[in-house]
């Protein structure tokens, strides 16, 4: 499987090349959305908020949705994942959400998936990686893994290229 890091941001956004999804995690208290997922809501203009605002989607633990993006992004497709409390997101729970995620990804037989791993505020980059390592990578079938990270959770994510 190849790992590779990307820029946070609309530019890492943009620069995404052979992933078909993006994974975005949000948690129930995440108002207003941040880092990439309030980029990518910013890009498809405020649809994620309004979904969020409607009720249809809040966040809950294991909750998704997915949206296609309609040509706003290279990745044509975007899966939103729930957090629940992101004040309440442990290490247990980090690594319980992107075991999730990776199953949600290996059932609609993504290849591909871009996603930020949650938690930048709450957990070094070390403890990122690590959850990235042992929950997501194994449970996910596709190929392509690509990480908007900053720079050093970027050193430390495995089998990285790029």
């Amino acid at each position: 499987m190849n790992v590779s890091a990307h820029e946070l941001g609309l530019e890492g956004l943009d620069g995404l090349q052979g992933v078909d999804a993006l994974c975005l995690f949000v948690g129930e208290d995440d108002r207003p959305l941040p880092a990439t997922a309030g980029f990518v809501d910013w890009r498809l203009c405020g649809v994620l908020s309004r979904i969020l605002q409607s009720g249809f989607f809040v966040g809950a633990r294991e909750d998704s949705l997915l949206l296609p993006t309609d040509g706003r992004f290279t990745v044509p497709r975007v899966f939103v994942i729930g957090l629940g409390q992101r004040k309440g997101l442990d290490a247990s729970s980090l690594g319980e959400v992107l075991a999730y995620a990776a199953r949600v990804m290996a059932k609609a037989r993504v290849e591909g998936v871009a996603l930020e791993i949650p938690g930048a505020d709450q957990f070094d980059a070390g403890a990122r990686a690590s959850a990235l390592s042992e929950k997501f990578l194994p449970a996910f079938k596709g190929r392509q893994v690509a990480v908007l990270a900053d720079k050093d959770l970027a050193r430390r994510l495995p089998g990285r290229k790029g």
